[in-house]
C-alpha cells in the first residue's frame, strides 16, 4: 500500500534525535494527525535540520512566497518547526519529536493529547530513550547547593554558573508535569521550573509560552526546585540552551531511567553519591529524596548507595542531617565531557541515530 503523508512524516522524525518508532497500535500516527494538518505534514517533509530561508522553501514547494511564509509561521507558532529571524531574513528547519515537538506543546496540551503521549511512551518510546546510551539530550548535574567538593567543579556542571551566564532567561511550565497532570493528577512539585536561554528562549516568548525573568529570579527558582527535590538536567552541552528541573514521577527521561536496573549507565553523569557508614544513622531521609531508588539498607542501622542506580543528582547529600553522604567524581573512564556547542551535540545525535536505524547518511 502506498505510504501516506503521515507515514512519511513519521519516518522522517525517526531519523532525528532518539527517533520516533513504530508501534503496533499506530498511536504515533494518531499523534501526528492530532498535531499536523496534511498541509503542514507535507511542508515538514520539505524541511531538514539545516535551516533554510522561506524563499528557498517556497522555490522547492512551488507555491507563492507569501503563502509558504504564512504556513511556516503557523507551524512555528504551533511548535512544530524551528524559526530563526536575523534582520529581514527568516530561516526555518525541522525539529525532532524529542527534544522539540513534544516540549513545544504547552499551548496545545489537552486531555486527549496527553493520553496519546502517555500511551506512546509506555508502548514504545521509552525504549528509544534508553537505547540512546548514554542519553545525549540532557544530563544530570548536582543540585545547586547540595554539594561541597574539594575539587574544582566544571562550570557546565554548576547550575548557578549556567544561569548567571545568560543574557536572556525565560521560565516555562514543565511539559512533563503538565502532561501528567492531565491524566494522573500530576504531582505536588512546582511546575514553572524549566529555563530556556538565548534564541530558544526568544522562541518561547514569540509563541507566548513562558515569561522573561532576571538572573536573581532564576536563582530563586533553583533554590525552590532543590527544596522540592527536583533533579537538575541541562541540555547536554557546555553552553546549554535550556535547563530543566525534573521529578521522577513525570519526567520522560527520569521515568525512562527508573524503568531500568542501571540508570547510571544510560544517562551521562560525572558524579556518584557515597555514604560514610560510620556516620549514617539510617534515618531514611535520603531514601525519600532519591529519584532512582538507589539507597539500599545493608544493615539495620546503615545505608549504602547503589553505584548502578545513582545518577549523581546530589539530592541525598543536602538532606542528610548527619552529613554522612557526599558526592565524588566517577572514575575517569566513566566521566564525560559534554559537547562544547549545540552543533557538536547535533552532529553526535545525527551519527548515533544514523547507526541505530542503519542509514548511510541523514
Amino acid at each position: 500500500m502506498k505510504s501516506n503523508v503521515y507515514d512519511k512524516l513519521r519516518a522522517q522524525l525517526d531519523r532525528y534525535s532518539v527517533g520516533y518508532p513504530v508501534t503496533e497500535s499506530s498511536i504515533e500516527i494518531k499523534i501526528l494527525k492530532k498535531l499536523f494538518t496534511e498541509e503542514e505534514a507535507k511542508m515538514f517533509l520539505l524541511l531538514s535540520l539545516v535551516p533554510s530561508t522561506d524563499a528557498a522553501i517556497a522555490s522547492q514547494e512551488g507555491g507563492s512566497l507569501a503563502e509558504v511564509r504564512t504556513l511556516l509561521d503557523r507551524m512555528y507558532d504551533k511548535g512544530l518547526i524551528y524559526r530563526r529571524v536575523k534582520g529581514d531574513t527568516a530561516k526555518y528547519s525541522a525539529i525532532p519529536f524529542l527534544e522539540g515537538i513534544f516540549q513545544n506543546q504547552l499551548k496545545s496540551m489537552g486531555g486527549a493529547l496527553a493520553q496519546m503521549f502517555e500511551q506512546y511512551f509506555e508502548e514504545s518510546f521509552h525504549k528509544n530513550v534508553a537505547d540512546c546510551n548514554p542519553v545525549l539530550i540532557h544530563r544530570t548535574i548536582p543540585v545547586n547547593q547540595a554539594v561541597t567538593v574539594s575539587y574544582p567543579m566544571p562550570t557546565y556542571d554548576n547550575a548557578r554558573h549556567i544561569v548567571e551566564s545568560q543574557d536572556l532567561i525565560v521560565v516555562t511550565d514543565c511539559i512533563c508535569r503538565t502532561q501528567q497532570g492531565l491524566i494522573k493528577g500530576g504531582c505536588d512539585k512546582p511546575s514553572e521550573t524549566c529555563f530556556m536561554f538565548g534564541p530558544a528562549a526568544q522562541g518561547f516568548l514569540d509563541r507566548g509560552v513562558g515569561r522573561r525573568i532576571s538572573v536573581d529570579d532564576a536563582l530563586h527558582i533553583l533554590e525552590q526546585c532543590e527544596e522540592a527535590g527536583l533533579v537538575t538536567q541541562p541540555y547536554n552541552t557546555q553552553t546549554p540552551v535550556n535547563l530543566c528541573n525534573c521529578c521522577p514521577d513525570c519526567c520522560v527521561v527520569l521515568r525512562t531511567l527508573k524503568k531500568y536496573p542501571r540508570p547510571a549507565e544510560i544517562i551521562g553523569t560525572n558524579y556518584r553519591a557515597v555514604v560514610d557508614t560510620k556516620s549514617c544513622d539510617a534515618c531514611g531521609r535520603c531514601s525519600e529524596r532519591c529519584p532512582m531508588d538507589a539507597i539500599l539498607s545493608i544493615q539495620e542501622l546503615v545505608q549504602s548507595i547503589s553505584d548502578e542506580r545513582c545518577i549523581g543528582c546530589g539530592l541525598c547529600v543536602n538532606t542528610c542531617p548527619a552529613e554522612a553522604i557526599r558526592l565524588e567524581t566517577r572514575p575517569a573512564n566513566r566521566c564525560q565531557e559534554p559537547p562544547e556547542t549545540g552543533q557538536q551535540l547535533f552532529e553526535e545525535l545525527v551519527e548515533r541515530r544514523r547507526r541505530a536505524i542503519g542509514l548511510t547518511a541523514i
